[in-house]
């Protein structure tokens, strides 16, 4: 069984998060969460804007602090990434939420899904965010399965007009504790 740990984002790992744009683009996906956007052939200014955006430094208009994290499978790939959101506006209400997420499509149906966003809301927890805003398309089965794996409750849906979608809105507890899943395994010890 693989260990999934959660990071934030540095210069060990950028060729691997650059494999997972990668792929992304290759099978014509959207980059999910927006950050997946960002320009990355500076690595340091990538890392560093992105621990910016954590401490609330830079950010465009409209916009709140918010944290970057990878998640890496084995010490070796990145296979997901989640943004935290550290707090909501009336725009992330509607949609974004607290958290948004994707994951690598080599590494899907794997359950790094679950675990990415399991870690993430133990974050949330850690900024005195009790419950998580999650929001993904009506269609997108897999999230849907992924939200309420960790204990989402469906709130409602809206159509967004400029996505062209109906969007499910759900909250999750961010207390590890009342998260239904099973818990990753302990990072072997160094010998």
């Amino acid at each position: 069984m693989s260990v999934l740990e959660l990071e934030t984002p540095g210069l060990g790992r950028i060729d691997s998060y650059r494999g997972l744009i990668r792929e992304f683009i290759v099978r014509g996906e959207p980059l999910i969460p927006f950050v997946l956007d960002w320009p990355n052939a500076d690595a340091a200014a990538f890392v560093e804007r992105c621990a910016a955006s954590a401490r609330g430094e830079g950010l465009p208009e409209g916009f709140v602090p918010h944290s970057t994290f990878w998640i890496v499978e084995d010490g070796r790939e990145v296979v997901g990434v989640s943004n935290l959101r550290h707090r909501l506006t009336e725009s992330l209400r509607l949609e974004g939420g607290h958290i948004g997420y994707g994951v690598r499509p080599s590494a899907r149906r794997r359950g790094v899904a679950a675990e990415l966003l399991r870690q993430t809301l133990a974050r949330a927890h850690a900024l005195d965010i009790s419950e998580a805003l999650v929001t993904c398309a009506s269609t997108n089965e897999g999230s849907v399965r992924t939200i309420l794996r960790n204990g989402g409750r469906f709130e409602g849906e809206a159509h967004v007009e400029k996505r062209g979608e109906i969007v499910r809105r759900y909250w999750v507890p961010t207390a590890t504790s009342s998260s239904p899943l099973l818990r990753a395994p302990a990072r072997p010890a160094s010998p």
